[in-house]
């Protein structure tokens, strides 16, 4: 007598599906992991979040040299040259670290905020304390600079919360910066260097000084950072995107 299949009796067995589970981010599993283990913040970087570090390496070095200049001599320039430099080595960086990103298909929540951070200083900061190593140094300058650094804060931190609002071109890519990008800051830092190789630092600051000795004594070219911080946190003001 020959068997008969299930089939056969018009009897099929229910074949199970196997549903494979995403592959969780190795950055993500680490990061909510209870126990982690050593040094897991380090193993849960993506290449471009390195990258990125390499951008704020680049600003924090350049503050650092900018001081450097401050506590030597005012006519050895060697210091303040590598500062200003470092600021557009940090742009490439900053440049390299979103290629990286695509290119393996990382991103990550984290490796946004690391930018922004990174930015802050290289384009923020950095470029004040350089302003502030040349010359711009009286009372009035130095608000009016903390001001401009503060509006680079402001502007990255409504670029992060609002980048999913801004209208997107066919491959999904935002059509235009609301505001100034915070690495514009560079085309004042490249003004500073000209300076720099002309001699007009310190009591030689393009234009001098205004209300001199008075508590608002201050570098009409500090004004500069001032308009470029109400730039970067404007609203109406849009940029198109390359």
């Amino acid at each position: 007598m020959s068997k008969r299949s299930n089939a056969a009796n018009g009897i099929q067995k229910p074949v199970k599906e196997v549903v494979e589970e995403p592959t969780q981010d190795k950055q993500v599993r680490l990061l909510n992991d209870v126990n982690p283990g050593h040094f897991s913040l380090v193993r849960a970087y993506h290449l471009a979040d390195l990258i990125t570090l390499m951008n704020g390496f680049c600003g924090v070095m350049s503050i650092q040299f900018a001081m450097r200049y401050c506590l030597g001599s005012p006519l050895d320039h060697g210091n303040l040259y590598t500062s200003l430099v470092l600021m557009p080595l940090g742009l490439f960086f900053d440049f390299f670290d979103g290629k990286v990103a695509r290119w393996r298909k990382k991103s990550s929540l984290m490796g946004a905020e690391l930018d922004s951070l990174a930015d802050l200083i290289s384009f923020g900061v950095a470029p004040s304390m350089a302003a502030f190593a040349i010359g711009m140094r009286t009372g009035l300058d130095q608000l009016l600079l903390t001001i401009f650094v503060l509006s680079g804060l402001a502007r990255l931190a409504r670029f992060n919360v609002t980048t999913g609002n801004i209208p997107k071109d066919a491959n999904g890519k935002a059509k235009y910066f609301e505001g100034l990008p915070i690495p514009t800051s560079l085309t004042i830092a490249g003004l500073m260097g000209f300076w720099v190789s002309r001699g007009w630092l310190h009591a030689d600051i393009p234009y001098g000084t205004l209300l001199q000795g008075t508590l608002l004594e201050f570098h009409p070219m500090v004004l500069l950072f001032v308009a470029h911080g109400c730039c970067m946190v404007s609203k109406t003001l849009h940029v198109p995107k390359p």
